[in-house]
């Protein structure tokens, strides 16, 4: 049954929620608004480190929903940021995510790696692996 009577608009809702609840149950909250905090916080953390055409070749693999939430408040002059180390990545996103979010910012870019993992394609993994910091890394899967 159609929930917009749009395909488009359905499928990228069928996308998004998909994201979303493998984010909830990595996070093991029930927290939608948690769970959308913490990945738009991280996947605008890992947006501005790639630099722009990365970022643009990224966001594409994304559901058009989610897409436009990654895109929200994006000011590419500004990218790509330049942290070198895991604290400073952490930092970014803890200040990317909303103020009163219970998640740990380390936990959200765990689990933001673990859902990209399993939602995009390997190709796509294995380039962004390649351009963020290898301390950052440390948060991927054990599976990469």
């Amino acid at each position: 049954m159609s929930t917009t009577s749009l395909k488009v608009f359905d499928t990228t809702l069928q996308e998004t929620d998909q994201w979303l609840k493998l984010m909830m149950g990595e996070l093991g909250t029930n927290d939608r608004h948690a769970a959308f905090g913490a990945l738009r916080g991280a996947l605008h953390v890992i947006r501005d480190r790639i630099g722009t055409n990365n970022a643009v070749h990224l966001g594409a693999q994304m559901p058009m929903l989610l897409r436009g939430a990654y895109y929200e408040g994006w000011h590419p002059a500004d990218t790509p940021t330049h942290e070198r180390h895991l604290a400073d990545f952490i930092d970014h996103v803890a200040a990317e995510m909303p103020r009163d979010s219970r998640i740990e910012a380390a936990e959200a870019v765990r689990t933001c790696f673990s859902v990209m993992t399993q939602c995009l394609d390997d190709g796509e993994i294995m380039k962004l692996r390649r351009l963020l910091p290898h301390e950052v890394l440390n948060l991927w899967p054990d599976s990469w």
